[in-house]
């Protein structure tokens, strides 16, 4: 088993359906990265949606799907209410596409208190689970702002996955290796992205022995999930693709002791 290897829905100055079209022979997955703000969404009408579940089916690849980032899951009240109904118009909207996951942000700012954060994420993770087709199919996020120790009790206290993001931990100056060992049973998705003057920039700026190590990690437990180089345009796309694919080549020799 070898994972998927996938790319965001922005690598082309263009919109969701025709960047999915350049990208489906070139990728295996997609992960749609989608926004609802005041005056401004790209979330797709039922055509775009019928659309792309046909390039989908041509082309053999899946999706997955990034809620809205400035959902707060972990508020209380109105801020709650909102971010969850958000939540579910998006993963109701592009249900019809089967998603691999739904990849969400529990974003803590303004949490004074830790453990209602967690707690009220938990709630709001089992509402969306519904929508979603199951606890699963919901990906957590770790977040520079947001690391893995804080989202280990909401983990252990709900059936949803975890979405791992080795570009996070790079950027916190921390080894993937041990995270991978721990979580990668229950990670849906891995994003992979360099750091640089800023996140999410190409591969070529990654570590290059921790790289190869990350990637070796996971061929080691024969990881079937998806993999999203999470970055936002051709060249950082082109160069990380390159250099994953140039790894694995080597990888593919290797056998752990």
């Amino acid at each position: 088993m070898r994972f998927r290897l996938g790319s965001t829905s922005y690598i082309y100055p263009a919109d969701l359906l025709t960047n999915v079209r350049r990208l489906a022979g070139l990728v295996e997955d997609v992960e749609l990265v989608l926004f609802e703000v005041e005056g401004a969404s790209n979330l797709p009408d039922a055509e775009t949606v019928a659309e792309l579940g046909e390039v989908a089916r041509r082309h053999g690849i899946s999706y997955t799907v990034h809620l809205p980032t400035d959902l707060q899951l972990g508020a209380d009240g109105e801020a709650w209410a909102s971010s969850v109904e958000k939540a579910r118009r998006v993963i109701r909207t592009t249900c019809p596409l089967n998603p691999w996951a739904y990849v969400v942000h529990l974003n803590p700012e303004g949490a004074a208190n830790r453990a209602r954060w967690q707690e009220r994420c938990r709630e709001a993770l089992e509402v969306l689970a519904w929508e979603a087709g199951g606890p699963d199919r919901l990906a957590v996020e770790n977040l520079e702002n947001c690391p893995l120790e804080h989202l280990v009790p909401v983990l252990e206290r709900s059936p949803v996955s975890l979405c791992l993001d080795v570009g996070h931990l790079w950027l916190a100056g921390v080894d993937p290796l041990p995270a991978l060992r721990a979580h990668l049973g229950r990670t849906r998705a891995v994003h992979l992205h360099g750091v640089n003057r800023q996140d999410h920039e190409s591969l070529s700026w990654a570590p290059a022995e921790s790289l190869r190590a990350v990637l070796g990690e996971m061929l080691r437990q024969g990881y079937g999930g998806v993999v999203t180089l999470e970055v936002f345009s051709v060249e950082d796309f082109s160069s990380s693709r390159q250099r994953v694919r140039s790894l694995l080549e080597e990888l593919e020799h290797w056998r752990p002791d």
